[in-house]
């Protein structure tokens, strides 16, 4: 039994290490996020841009100061020349080839990032997604926009947006003719970011800002399913092979025992034998014969043999390093064994009576100490394949007795 409570913790070690390192793959998988500030190795291409109000007669203006992709910012002034004055930064979305296309960012739901205003501002962020149904491929004007605001300070703001719960402007829905209950926006389809001015932006005042940390982050649902299935799948076979492994090596082990605890019975045997010691061979000779009386104790040995209690416990301890007790349990426990084994038919109350326990409760006290399992346990491990071959080998050293 050693040996597999051995082999159980190995497994139960290798399972749990295997276990954290699914669960770290899969929780880190779950949660996708890609830098786009600074540019993460293999992330999203982008190309800052800019948009003023030029084309409606304004004069704001609008310069993107680091034009490489490790920051965003960009100065701006905003006039009163139009009648929308208007500037925003863009960061243009291309593949690795430099072409503005727009990007399948379905699997992110959220975009963080920090933002530094000097003065103190409240900025639009934006996207622009792509709809077949109406948008013009490059004309960004025509794409859904959703929209939402954030403030920003001098000292730097962290921002965190929702993607998935951005408004489309009314405007778009009126110029384009699209019904304005249709809020809904792709995230498979995003060409650009935008950065622009609101409201409440400052005007005629040189104004800057810097966006830094610019990161998407998503959830996937499905590895954390996948762990939960493969935990299961992981325990319960774990469960299986302890359960399997576990009943057969403690049937083996009751196997070896039983065999062992046999050489005890044979002491009935010995007693058959000539003793120099008397004395010795009386004792022997009647716990061996008288074991299963429940009335056995060792008042009774010393009358029915006329040896005092030091002498009879003194031979057991020579002779069996055993005391009288422990000795009688041995002797009945075996052949309860025996009898669980042999006679299936027979109550484990009936077999506990015939071994010399007026208790049941204390009978299979005892036999699970000196087993353990209980006798019904016994019973079960022993009808098993390697019950006969163990039967078959018991059966000479009761066959030999009865001969004796």
């Amino acid at each position: 039994m050693q040996e597999f409570f051995r082999k159980a913790l190995v497994a139960l070690i290798l399972l749990l290490i295997v276990d954290a390192l699914v669960a770290c793959f899969c929780i880190y998988q779950s949660h996708p996020s890609v830098s786009l500030i600074p540019k993460a190795r293999g992330g999203q291409q982008w190309r800052a841009a800019t948009t003023t109000d030029a084309v409606l007669g304004g004069t704001s203006t609008i310069r993107i100061l680091d034009p490489g992709q490790q920051s965003l910012r960009f100065d701006f002034r905003v006039t009163d020349a139009a009648n929308y004055p208007y500037v925003a930064a863009e960061m243009l979305l291309e593949d690795r080839q430099g072409n503005a296309v727009p990007a399948d960012l379905s699997r992110y739901t959220t975009v963080s990032f920090v933002a530094k205003c000097a003065p103190a501002n409240s900025l639009l962020f934006g996207m622009s997604t792509f709809d077949a149904s109406v948008a013009k491929p490059g004309e960004f004007w025509t794409y859904p926009s959703p929209i939402t605001f954030f403030s920003c300070s001098e000292s730097g703001t962290p921002v965190s947006l929702d993607l998935t719960r951005l408004a489309i402007p009314p405007w778009w829905f009126g110029v384009y003719k699209v019904d304005p209950s249709r809020q809904s926006y792709r995230l498979d389809q995003v060409a650009r970011f935008i950065f622009a001015i609101s409201h409440h932006s400052p005007h005629e005042v040189d104004s800057h800002v810097e966006i830094s940390e610019f990161t998407l982050h998503g959830r996937d649902d499905r590895y954390i399913v996948a762990l939960a299935v493969i935990v299961a799948i992981g325990w319960g076979a774990f469960a299986v092979w302890f359960l399997r492994a576990h009943s057969r090596a403690l049937a083996a082990s009751l196997e070896s025992q039983l065999k062992s605890d046999m050489s005890f019975v044979a002491y009935r045997e010995l007693t058959l034998e000539p003793f120099r010691d008397k004395e010795k061979a009386a004792v022997l000779q009647f716990i061996g014969t008288h074991y299963t009386d429940p009335e056995l104790n060792m008042t009774t040995v010393a009358a029915r043999i006329g040896a005092d209690r030091e002498k009879i416990n003194e031979i057991l301890k020579t002779e069996l390093g055993m005391t009288f007790t422990a000795y009688v349990n041995k002797l009945r426990l075996t052949e309860a064994a025996r009898l669980l084994k042999d006679k299936n038919d027979t109550s484990i109350a009936d077999i506990a009576y015939s071994v010399g326990y007026a208790n049941i409760s204390y009978f299979n006290k005892l036999f699970k100490e000196e087993y353990g399992c209980t006798p019904g346990a016994f019973r079960s491990l022993a009808i098993q394949p390697k019950a006969p071959a163990g039967h078959g080998q018991a059966g000479p050293s009761h066959a030999s007795s009865d001969k004796g």
